[in-house]
């Protein structure tokens, strides 16, 4: 039993495979980005850079320069100086794309619409918005940045591809050697050696070096193409403004539908109750059997009430919301609406409790809407939920024409989205069909 070496020999295969592991699991860290097609899009967008710097400095710069010098004599300036901001903002438009095709990276427009006003005075507004002073400083600075990119990527790449071809071309070369800067090689040992570290050059360097300097080049796009920080943090505050009172709308609209569907419904029912068992008191002594019939009456309003009181505290929670989720409560929605629905759910983790009751009143209140006013024959409801975002969307083949601006329906839609930092937007063209989207934030 001693001399057994079985329990040995798991040991030093387990040690084995770990390390074959780990070295494939390195190689492949190392080759990561030859599978990326970013690292592709990235080399396409180093290699524009030079070619749109030069474009935007020379044309914006030679602007600059003309407008600062002939402010002497200002009038001859002002149309240099438009055309500065003109074609600064050109520039600014297309670097955004660029960057948005080319490395997926959004980049929001800072600039407000000009007002309306004289020549004069949109000029005057364009002298004045630091976010169009700041597209010209990045026309200007792209040459230098688009450089800087370019020939770190060609050195990287085209002189890492020479070093690997080094052993196979110095033989055509003068004297039989490659001559450097600072040292000569020729055909030997040496000259393997430099085309082993070109290898390692382009598969691991190059793609890397590639992509650091389009993030800086991302870098500067967004400092001077973006908005600034304040201008971010005065956009904020301005949603939560707009939030908060879409919030503020949407629980006033809602007591007053509450308030209306009490007073038309239950309050009219428990009225006529009230009604009828004091009429079926005075009688039931005098004329039992009319007493009792006003008593059957009582009873049935009675019943109505209790049913509308229910359907009403159902409106404003319903329970199978909070017990069973989304999927269940909707279905019973769609089994009451007369116009043909289909439904489909998508959602792995339900969202809080404020999301579902708004994504609930939505589809509520848009397929009431689709019955009443759309003239449709079909409805489609689809809900699906991707991140933080929760996605309602509702079709239907109806007539179209939906406008927010002139229903109370729609808009207190969109007060409802916006009062949790959602989004609201119609398509309804006129003669169809009408798509409702609705994106609520669930995070």
């Amino acid at each position: 039993m001693g001399d057994n070496p079985t329990p040995k020999t798991p040991a030093r295969s387990i040690g084995r495979v770990g390390e074959d592991a780990y070295g494939d699991g390195v190689i492949e860290e190392l080759l990561r980005p030859w599978r990326r097609a970013s690292t592709w899009h990235r080399l396409g967008h180093v290699a524009l850079g030079p070619v749109i710097g030069t474009l935007s400095f020379t044309v914006c710069f030679t602007l600059l320069v003309t407008t600062v010098s002939l402010l002497i004599v200002f009038p001859v300036a002002l149309p240099f100086a438009w055309l500065l901001f003109v074609a600064a903002r050109g520039f600014a438009r297309l670097e955004r794309s660029r960057q948005a095709v080319l490395l997926g990276v959004a980049i929001p427009d800072p600039v407000p619409p000009l007002a309306p006003g004289s020549w004069w005075a949109r000029l005057r507004e364009r002298a004045t918005s630091g976010p169009r002073w700041r597209e010209v400083g990045h026309a200007i600075v792209a040459l230098p940045l688009g450089l800087l990119g370019f020939t770190v990527a060609a050195i990287t790449w085209c002189g890492s591809i020479g070093l690997v071809l080094l052993p196979a071309v110095v033989g055509l070369m003068p004297d039989d050697t490659a001559k450097f800067w600072l040292f000569e090689v020729g055909f030997g040992p040496a000259v393997f050696g430099l085309a082993l570290l070109g290898l390692v050059v382009l598969l691991v360097v190059a793609p890397r070096a590639t992509e650091a300097v389009s993030r800086l080049d991302t870098w500067a796009a967004r400092r001077l193409l973006g908005p600034s920080e304040r201008d971010a943090l005065t956009a904020q505050v301005g949603r939560i403004e707009t939030s908060r009172v879409a919030a503020v709308d949407a629980a006033e609209a809602e007591r007053r539908r509450i308030e209306r569907d009490l007073h038309d419904g239950a309050q009219q029912r428990l009225v006529a109750l009230a009604m009828d068992l004091g009429a079926a008191r005075e009688r039931i002594d005098r004329d039992p059997e009319a007493g009792r019939a006003l008593l059957d009456s009582a009873h049935e309003e009675a019943k109505a009430a209790l049913g509308e009181l229910r359907d009403l505290v159902r409106g404003i929670h319903p329970a199978i919301l909070e017990e069973r989720g989304l999927d269940a409560a909707l279905s019973a929605v769609v089994a009451r609406c007369p116009v043909p629905v289909e439904v489909q759910v998508d959602i792995a983790d339900r969202p809080k409790a404020a999301v579902e009751s708004a994504a609930y009143y939505v589809v509520t209140e848009a397929l009431t809407n689709v019955a009443r006013h759309a003239r449709a024959t079909q409805a489609w409801v689809t809900l699906v939920r991707s991140g933080d975002r929760l996605t309602v969307e509702i079709r239907d083949d109806g007539v179209g024409g939906a406008d927010p601006d002139r229903g109370t329906g729609l808009r207190g839609l969109r007060d409802r989205a916006a009062g949790l930092g959602g989004t609201c937007d119609v398509i309804s063209p006129a003669g169809g069909p009408t798509t409702l989207l609705v994106v609520l934030p669930c995070a």
